[in-house]
């Protein structure tokens, strides 16, 4: 049974419970009020049921909440105290479901890449387009890509040109130039150019479904992890268990013509074991928990569980996605170069450069006119594009080719750069190249800084781009260079994820791409950037960025462990005042009726003190700003 029917069952049964004891007279039968066996019927049931789990859990090599739970629970059976019992099991299954509440859209994380994953293909058939599924393509098959369209399998190209959208399996920053004979990776994206392309691999070995496999293996091996509740739980409930020993041993010395079921009774009376119940344990921690997440969620993030707010809270490594993440996966203009006694000067050439692109749609050309003074923008005329290779235009009587070297100049000697560029010919002869690079976020190199403030050990980037781009990003965030790992496939980032040092973990993991779903997955706490719309990564994250501001990871931390403080505060309080009740207590002098007051008096103690998780953390420590 879930934790809501639990807590809506045993809600009903204190609601009939009610309705004979105080408006029927209290039937009975057998000499047992009937209200009292409902609850005592269930009572034994949760019992059972948590029996259950804490065996697991003890086979898991620890312990937690659940023994004095139980205690609490059949003591007050057995003194026949039900509604006391009927309490306990409210607070019990509320705060189970309050989490449950807190994470139901924890469990959709492979949904979206199931629903994105490539369902149809454009087969060709002797000449003609036949739509087929795609896990019924064979190896050897002939698909057409049409511009715009996704592609469904691994495969390779057999006829045309076209550039590929790979930034979401791969990292890299701008679309990639496909020839006859090139591979493509399923889930990748045409351009602007038909092609076809033979399959090399069936639906279930391809990239994109390799990916799916990947989500589906690190969910089935989570991180252990030690719940704040449980943690308190162990001295509390030997404290809470000698306490009522000691009262039992009392008993026993103060009045020796009792019978053991008299001292017994001393141990399990209301008095002591309803004011020792975990009402404490199971509200804070929940509670706290939901207040802290709707303080995320005012800040634009959204937490999927109250287990990321305590991994978060105490994250000592802090891994990146580069292209999207600390990026704004936008190209700008990095350098243009000019060969030696050029006549022109470099405003001159990114002026031609930018008229005779300013019609392209492909990212390399809007990033250029985008980078370019309107003003420096002239009229084109005979205007030809020649697919995956570049345009050219006549600009002020001028000819000018912008695009790939062997297409702008075939005779110029080859030129080795490290960053995308295009290259420039004016007239038939090479005229200098612009290079790009991908504009790192204003807030970058910030949030890196706050996040070291804030606690955090170790910051990685984890990029499937080139070394020379990856280092270029990361010295201008603040990433050590040793802490770069470039050219890394989504497998390779799981793995890099898995060997970080048990002293700088827990790990999270910021990304935003389909590649980047594995690894989300697979850290102790995955956070996507959602804002454009990269559901896949979303789903598979633990919290969700709703902006486009990587400074909200510093929110997200300081958030968490402000939630994470003020829960520990209500937990230590509720413990404290509880064991002093407890101790007055054991001298017998407090009646059940005030007994059970006294618990709820703790009870709305501690949900008091855990709604101040709602409040901004203003704590240096906390938020990583410096005191100004």
């Amino acid at each position: 049974m879930k934790h809501q029917w639990k807590f809506f069952t045993i809600l009903g049964i204190g609601v009939v419970a009610a309705i004979l004891d105080f408006l029927c007279g209290a039937p009975k039968i057998g000499g047992w009020p009937i209200s009292g066996i409902l609850i005592d019927i269930f009572g034994i049931f949760m019992a059972i049921t948590m029996l259950r789990e804490m065996i697991e859990t003890l086979e898991s090599g620890r312990w937690g909440v659940d023994i004095l739970a139980i205690i609490a629970v059949v003591s007050t059976m057995i003194v026949g105290d039900y509604w006391a019992a009927w309490m306990i099991l409210i607070m019990l299954t509320g705060g189970e479901s309050l989490e449950d509440y807190a994470t139901s859209q924890a469990d959709k994380e492979l949904r979206s890449l199931l629903k994105n994953s490539p369902r149809i293909a454009d087969k060709l058939v002797n000449g003609k387009i036949e739509e087929v599924k795609v896990d019924e393509l064979k190896i050897g098959d002939i698909v057409l890509i049409k511009p715009g369209s996704q592609v469904p399998v691994d495969g390779k190209i057999i006829k045309g040109n076209s550039s590929f959208d790979q930034s979401s399996l791969t990292g890299e920053s701008v679309p990639v130039d496909k020839k006859v004979g090139d591979d493509l990776m399923s889930g990748s994206i045409n351009g602007d150019a038909a092609v076809e392309m033979k399959v090399t691999k069936v639906a279930k070995d391809s990239e994109y479904q390799s990916i799916v496999a990947l989500v589906k293996s690190s969910e089935a091996k989570p991180a252990k992890f030690v719940k704040m509740a449980d943690r308190y739980a162990v001295p509390f409930t030997i404290i809470s268990l000698i306490i009522g020993i000691a009262a039992m041993i009392t008993s026993a010395v103060t009045n020796p013509a009792l019978g053991w079921q008299a001292h017994f009774l001393r141990f399990a009376q209301v008095q002591v074991m309803v004011v020792a119940s975990p009402c404490p344990l199971l509200i804070a921690a929940p509670v706290a928990m939901v207040s802290g997440m709707s303080s995320m969620s005012r800040s634009h993030i959204i937490v999927k569980s109250g287990t990321t707010l305590e991994k978060l809270s105490r994250t000592l490594t802090f891994a990146f996605d580069k292209t999207g993440t600390l990026t704004e996966n936008q190209l700008v203009i990095d350098q243009v170069v000019l060969p030696e006694n050029s006549s022109i000067s470099k405003e001159k050439l990114q002026s031609l450069a930018a008229s005779v692109e300013q019609q392209s749609s492909h990212v390399i050309a809007t990033s250029l006119v985008k980078s370019t003074n309107k003003d420096l923008i002239k009229p084109v005329t005979n205007l030809k594009e020649a697919t995956a290779k570049g345009v050219s235009g006549e600009v002020d009587g001028k000819l000018v080719k912008v695009g790939k070297l062997s297409y702008v100049d075939p005779d110029q000697e080859k030129i080795t750069v490290q960053s995308t560029a295009v290259f420039v010919s004016i007239d038939n002869k090479f005229a200098g190249y612009i290079t790009f690079q991908d504009q790192i976020r204003k807030n970058t190199s910030e949030t890196i800084a706050r996040l070291r403030r804030q606690g955090v050990k170790q910051i990685m980037m984890l990029t499937g781009d080139r070394r020379s781009v990856a280092d270029k990003v990361a010295k201008e965030a603040g990433i050590k260079e040793s802490e770069v790992h470039a050219d890394l496939l989504p497998a390779q980032k799981i793995q890099a994820i898995r060997d970080v040092k048990p002293d700088l973990r827990p790990v999270a993991m910021v990304g935003d791409g389909v590649n980047d779903a594995p690894s989300l997955m697979a850290a102790d706490v995955g956070i996507a950037m959602g804002a454009k719309g990269a559901t896949a990564a979303s789903e598979s994250a633990d919290a969700v960025i709703m902006v486009n501001d990587i400074s909200k990871v510093n929110d997200a931390v300081a958030i968490s462990k402000h939630t994470m403080k003020v829960a520990h505060v209500d937990i230590i309080t509720a413990i404290c005042i509880v064991i002093l009740i407890e101790l007055i207590a054991f001298t017998g002098i407090i009646p059940a009726f005030w007994g059970a007051i006294l618990q709820e008096v703790v009870d709305l103690i501690t949900i008091l003190l855990a709604l101040l998780a709602k409040t901004k953390p203003t704590n240096p420590k906390q938020t990583g700003i410096e005191k100004q």
